[in-house]
């Protein structure tokens, strides 16, 4: 398959060091490749835009030695100095956001706009985490004993690896790797096969930075690779905490590859989240709340909103309005103004689409509107709209495309129930303006997610909160809050600065 990379609308790729073909492991500071050739597609037209030659198992080993060798000296360096290094690096980025945010959009197939989004979410944590570098704090704790002092004290792992996936191919590492830097860790990271360019221009970024710096190169590692990689990453005793982003099938190889070995995850999975809909709520709102959470790249957001609980009263006049919404989506190029909907990312996205449609249909589904792949170059499909029974087999699963399933209640404890139904634990949101209504669902008899919103979609989390899940979700936690303790261990110290142990009184050692 010949590359399209000499087309004028991809000469912007060689402002962010792309060329025809490219080397995918950076290791010890040095870009180098001796594993399988890869091509990099373009989802609007199925074409290729440039090749990647791959890490080998022998060049992750490579890397992981000089991982070794650098994560000494990046755990003695001050947590300020560390962050100092994480805001060049979101300098780094912000000279190229642009430039990295149509990368993203042409590679991944979100629109334009959210791929400069995507972008400038690592940006922001960045600056979040330049600032936690100076908050690193423990406790001092009250001792029973006298002349002790007792402390709580945060120290690296080490070398953290960041798995991250195809629809977020750059914020996720962004989530993860700010915070492990500027707590002292090395980072190792590989990205999904499919978007290999977004990982290979990230990581130049980074490596330009460490260089400027004189510090070694493999403080960050990239290797671009397949399940071998990261099979090796989950298998690799050196790498103390495992963060992975995917599907709930794959994330179990991982969890129990990591706990064999005592190490400790850090998992986002699947979402199957539900907005409810109360018959007091602004419907304006929450018509284009939901269009944005359905929608929204695809449905290949782990937020998107997959379900929608429509309280009785209002329910028709809910989906009256969806549905005329809906007909105004325009489907297109994601790089070209005014596109609202892009493509699935690859031609076994569209099939999945295709598949999930049939067994729709066959459980007693009826397509409100969509259902079908658009004749058109690329893998575009129509965004969606089901009425089926919610306890389908279909709506427990976790369909990766622009499909909602809409239900109708009566109660808000049946709504919950509804909410709650289902084996993933990510988001969730409810439209309502009672006061009781609001602090039951956020309260411990409400919405069973990680994240529980209200008057808002499921989706566009804010990176100062933590981010993730509960159930299959994985129930693991990024970005803000304390999140920053996962990539530290924490030591209880106590300190008798006395000249007796209480517990040895009426011994006579000598001396």
């Amino acid at each position: 398959m010949g590359v399209g990379f000499e087309r004028e609308d991809y000469q912007f790729l060689k402002e962010l060091g792309l060329a025809p073909h490219n080397l995918g492991c950076f290791s010890g500071g040095i870009w180098k490749g001796n594993g399988p050739i890869i091509t990099s597609v373009n989802p609007s037209d199925n074409k290729a835009i440039a090749t990647v030659t791959e890490a080998s198992l022998q060049d992750y080993e490579g890397s992981l030695n000089a991982c070794v060798s650098a994560r000494k000296m990046w755990m003695l360096t001050p947590a300020p100095k560390r962050g100092e290094i994480v805001r060049q690096i979101g300098d780094a980025l912000r000279a190229k956001l642009s430039l990295l945010g149509r990368l993203l959009s042409l590679e991944m197939g979100k629109i334009l706009a959210e791929g400069i989004g995507e972008v400038q979410e690592v940006i922001d944590m960045c600056d979040y985490a330049v600032g936690l570098s100076r908050q690193l704090n423990g406790s001092i704790l009250p001792s029973e004993r006298p002349n002790h002092a007792m402390m709580e004290v945060w120290n690296p792992l080490g070398i953290v690896g960041v798995i991250t996936a195809f629809n977020f191919p750059c914020a996720v590492l962004g989530w993860n790797a700010c915070i492990a830097l500027v707590c002292g860790n090395c980072v190792v990271w590989k990205g999904a096969p499919s978007t290999p360019l977004v990982s290979i221009a990230t990581t130049r970024l980074i490596a330009e930075v460490l260089e400027r710096n004189g510090l070694p190169g493999a403080i960050f590692t990239c290797v671009c690779g397949g399940a071998e990689i990261g099979d090796a990453i989950a298998k690799d005793t050196r790498i103390p905490l495992v963060s992975f982003t995917g599907s709930t099938k794959v994330g179990q190889l991982v969890r129990n590859n990591v706990n064999a070995r005592h190490g400790k995850t850090l998992l986002e999975l699947s979402g199957n989240n539900a907005i409810i809909v109360m018959e007091d709520a602004n419907l304006t709102l929450a018509v284009r709340s939901v269009l944005f959470a359905a929608v929204g790249t695809a449905g290949q957001r782990c937020t998107t909103c997959r379900r929608l609980i429509v309280h009785e009263k209002v329910y028709d006049e809910m989906v009256e309005r969806l549905l005329k919404a809906y007909s105004q989506v325009k489907a297109g190029n994601p790089l070209e103004e005014g596109t609202l909907l892009g493509p699935l990312h690859s031609p076994l996205s569209k099939s999945s689409f295709e598949n999930g449609i049939k067994a729709i249909k066959s459980q007693g589904g009826r397509i409100l509107t969509g259902g079908l792949v658009m004749e058109r170059e690329g893998n575009y499909v129509e965004p969606t709209v089901v009425e089926i029974s919610h306890d389908a087999p279909i709506v427990r699963e976790e369909l990766f495309s622009p499909v909602l399933y809409v239900f109708k209640f009566q109660t808000l404890d049946e709504a919950i129930e509804m909410n709650n139904s289902v084996p993933q634990g990510l988001s969730s949101s409810i439209f309502t303006r009672n006061p009781e209504t609001i602090f039951k669902w956020i309260g411990p008899t409400g919405s069973d997610c990680g994240i529980v919103n209200v008057n808002i979609p499921t989706n566009g989390a804010e990176i100062g909160g933590a981010f993730g899940g509960e159930k299959a979700t994985g129930g693991g936690r990024e970005a803000g809050s304390d999140s920053w303790k996962q990539y530290m261990h924490r030591a209880t110290c106590t300190i008798n600065y006395g000249s007796d142990l209480p517990l040895a009184q009426g011994i006579n050692f000598g001396g």
